[in-house]
């Protein structure tokens, strides 16, 4: 009876110690999410920066190429 108790105990505290971590880590994964939300990665560049694309008007088979493309390149 003894021995079921004492293995009875030790699943409490893997139990707790599990729980405990996961919310550590839930509330970590909060915090870094807050820090990067106002962090703005595609703001307008500024000084003499270059625009380097040029837009391209859609072909009518213009998919098609693409597959084969893919296909050919094996991506």
């Amino acid at each position: 009876m003894k021995r079921y108790l004492l293995a009875g105990m030790d699943m409490i505290k893997v139990f707790v110690v599990f729980t405990g971590f996961t919310i550590l880590f839930y509330y970590a994964i909060i915090w870094i999410n807050l820090e990067y939300q106002d962090y703005h990665r595609y703001d307008p560049p500024e000084g003499s920066a270059l625009k380097v694309t040029k837009m391209v008007e859609n072909e009518p088979d213009q998919w098609l190429n693409r597959l084969i493309f893919f296909y050919s390149d094996g991506e």
